[in-house]
């Protein structure tokens, strides 16, 4: 664990190391969020983290959005989306449990083009298909925003198990 002083007062190879995992295959964000240092808090850090992402292209988003694993999927995936998805119990599908999740995933990959994305900490494998349920019926906008919106819940977790959120003065 980190303090946000530990954090500031990293180069700029140590602040990649830490924080490039936080978005998922896009350390292009914590490239630029290190230029922006030093950060008063956790909260300060996420948010500029963000911004970066808010004021990035669409391509940029899309490819964000893109970079995610479906869940439930048995894929390779980075060590934080296999720990966040074995902690909803997505790793220990029963055969038919997979293949909904599968089917679920494929349906919505033909609509939006892009992988379904939920924030799955502290939510069990039903939870999570019952929410892709009931998203598949939303528009490619309102996904889009959902997308990038459950990303930066998935952030800001990340970042607190590597930062401690105490604020410098």
């Amino acid at each position: 664990m980190y303090t946000i002083t530990n954090l500031n007062d990293t180069t700029y190879e140590q602040f990649i190391e830490i924080t490039g995992g936080i978005f998922e295959h896009s350390p292009w964000i914590a490239e630029q969020a290190e230029r922006l240092k030093p950060f008063s808090s956790l909260y300060q850090l996420h948010q500029a983290m963000v911004k970066i992402v808010e004021n990035s292209s669409l391509e940029q988003k899309l490819a964000l959005i893109k970079a995610h694993p479906n869940l439930g999927d048995r894929a390779a995936m980075t060590s934080n989306s296999v720990q966040e998805q074995q902690g909803a119990g997505l790793q220990n599908l029963t055969p038919e449990e997979y293949n909904q999740f599968i089917s679920m995933n494929q349906q919505y990959m033909e609509k939006f083009g892009f992988p379904f994305i939920l924030a799955v900490r502290g939510k069990n494998k039903e939870q999570i298909y019952e929410v892709m349920k009931e998203r598949i019926h939303h528009s490619i906008e309102i996904e889009f925003k959902t997308a990038l919106s459950e990303i930066y819940k998935i952030a800001l977790l990340r970042l607190g198990e590597k930062i401690t959120d105490i604020t410098v003065m």
